[in-house]
């Protein structure tokens, strides 16, 4: 009788958060990143590279090599809240793996971490004590596209990356991989470039701050830069939810070390201190050419970009208030949350991206 009292309540708790998730997630019409249709796939020049993490188990990047054959030249690209288990979105939308090796970088592409912001997280995703079932970091229901189908707040009491064990991004990224790319490939594991879109930015950010020996440059794209502002933390909880069913609570509680440690605006000194080179970009919100695919590119990816606008803006602000001159900002007149606007702004960093690692 206990038991069936404790199946009767797991599955009342149940029910009430995933009707609770909707009902709040829904009006909004929240998204995480990637809004816009895939137009490629599986990129031939790449290769699947794989490392083990003792938290998370075996995880794949992609790794594309530089023209020229080098070893010293090396970038991350970091994918957004949506980031699948099969490739990045930045191998599934975008060309810019073909843009940087033909500038002599070679390019690291880690595969998943969907809503995880790179970070390494408190405890595995779980709502009021009852986590997720099974799942690894080496599989997911996630479809390459890297979205998934339907409203994640009805996976957030199911299984999936980062719900059965916890996420440790940041440890993975700084040590684990970059160490396998050295033993393996050669890879330098000083003087890297890192960058990323949305999520995948202020993640990029947080890792150059805290591992400046390792990446000597950082780039931004619709970033979420002030993540302690006012309404960004239920801003993001949202977006958790609705990507992939996670709770922004297990991740870092509110305002503690863990959840200042993730927040550019706070490490902003960091950054400046380091010297490290930044890239920092966010669009207007206006939809420009290759924009209008329809309506619902369109309602996601406005807010989304107006929100990463003023995040990104602020940043400005506290860097300009520290005296920082080691900043390149792009506001480009028009574009939207979408990857046309990303993949636009890796052309436009290469140069400098080229003349800062290595």
């Amino acid at each position: 009788m206990r038991g069936d009292r404790r199946q009767r309540s797991r599955g009342w708790l149940k029910k009430s958060v995933v009707g609770l998730a909707l009902a709040v997630a829904l009006p909004f019409g929240v998204s995480a990143v990637g809004v816009g249709t895939a137009n490629a796939a599986l990129d031939p020049s790449g290769f699947d590279f794989w490392v083990d993490s003792a938290s998370m188990g075996p995880v794949k990047s992609r790794v594309f090599r530089a023209a020229d054959g080098n070893t010293s030249r090396v970038v991350y690209a970091l994918d957004g809240m949506r980031a699948g288990q099969d490739l990045s979105g930045w191998e599934i939308n975008t060309d810019i793996a073909h843009a940087l090796t033909a500038a002599n970088i070679n390019v690291v592409m880690p595969i998943g971490g969907q809503s995880s912001f790179y970070a390494d997280w408190n405890a595995p995703s779980s709502v009021l004590g009852v986590g997720g079932g099974a799942g690894s970091s080496g599989s997911s229901s996630l479809s390459s596209s890297g979205s998934s189908s339907g409203s994640g707040a009805f996976q957030i009491l199911g299984g999936g990356p980062g719900k059965s064990y916890r996420y440790t991004w940041e440890t993975f990224l700084s040590q684990d991989l970059p160490s396998a790319l050295q033993s393996r490939l050669g890879f330098s594991r000083t003087r890297n470039g890192i960058f990323g879109l949305s999520m995948g930015g202020s993640g990029a950010l947080t890792l150059a701050a805290y591992h400046p020996d390792q990446f000597s440059f950082a780039g931004s794209y619709s970033g979420y830069l002030n993540i302690s502002a006012p309404g960004m933390r239920e801003a993001i909880r949202l977006a958790m939810i609705d990507a992939g069913g996670y709770n922004v609570d297990s991740m870092a509680p509110p305002w503690g070390p863990q959840w200042l440690h993730m927040d550019p605006f706070v490490f902003a000194p960091r950054l400046k201190d380091n010297n490290t080179r930044l890239w920092i970009s966010a669009a207007s919100g206006v939809p420009g050419a290759g924009d209008v695919t329809g309506i619902m590119p369109v309602i996601q990816g406005v807010p989304l970009e107006a929100l990463a606008l003023v995040n990104t803006r602020a940043f400005q602000a506290r860097m300009l208030s520290l005296g920082a001159g080691n900043v390149t900002y792009d506001f480009p007149a028009t574009g939207v949350h979408n990857w046309n606007n990303w993949n636009a702004e890796v052309y436009r960093m290469i140069p400098d991206l080229s003349a800062n690692i290595g």
